[in-house]
C-alpha cells in the first residue's frame, strides 16, 4: 500500500539514489534540515514500509570479466507473463527483468554473459520457458540517476 511522503522523505530518498554508500545520516540532515536521528528513523521506516527495498551495488559486468551484456525483448501471454517473468529471473545470467503492462515485447531480461555460447544458454532458456525472443541487442552501457522529484528545488523554504 503506497505511503505519502513529506519532503524530508523525498529529500532523504533522492540523497539515497545519488549514493547510499557513501552518504551518512548527518549529511543527509543536513541536506533536508532535520536531525541525524530523525533521518535514520525515517529510513527505518521507509524500509520497514517497502519504499526502500535494498541497497544494490552498480557493477561493471566487462571488468568483472563478463564483457557481454544483451538485452533481450520477449513477449509473452498477458495470462501468462507475470509467471514467466517470475521464471526468467532465476535463469543464470539474469540480472535485470522488467514487466511491461501491455501488448507484444513486454518483458525485457537484461542478461551477462562470458561469451556468445553463454547468451545462446540463457536466450535457449528463456525460449524454452515460453518467452518468445523478440529482439537481442548489445549493451554498450546503462545510465541511471535518481528519480529528480525527490530533490528540493530552489522553491522550496530550505
Amino acid at each position: 500500500m503506497p505511503i505519502e511522503l513529506d519532503d524530508v522523505d523525498s529529500g532523504i530518498l533522492h540523497m539515497l539514489q545519488r549514493d547510499a554508500r557513501d552518504v551518512t545520516a548527518a549529511e543527509i540532515a543536513e541536506d533536508v534540515d532535520v536531525s541525524p536521528s530523525t533521518v535514520r528513523n525515517r529510513i527505518d521506516r521507509l524500509e520497514r514500509d517497502g519504499v526502500i527495498r535494498g541497497y544494490h551495488p552498480e557493477i561493471d559486468y566487462e571488468a568483472a570479466n563478463l564483457p557481454l551484456r544483451m538485452l533481450f525483448i520477449c513477449t509473452a501471454a498477458a495470462t501468462d507473463r507475470t509467471e514467466l517473468a517470475d521464471e526468467a529471473v532465476a535463469v543464470e545470467g539474469v540480472v535485470d527483468l522488467r514487466e511491461m503492462m501491455t501488448g507484444r515485447r513486454n518483458v525485457h531480461v537484461e542478461v551477462v554473459a562470458t561469451s556468445t555460447t553463454d547468451v545462446a544458454r540463457i536466450a535457449d532458456d528463456l525460449h524454452a520457458l515460453g518467452l518468445e525472443i523478440e529482439s537481442s541487442e548489445l549493451v554498450k552501457r546503462r545510465r541511471m540517476q535518481p528519480f529528480n522529484h525527490f530533490e528540493f528545488g530552489p522553491e522550496d523554504d530550505r
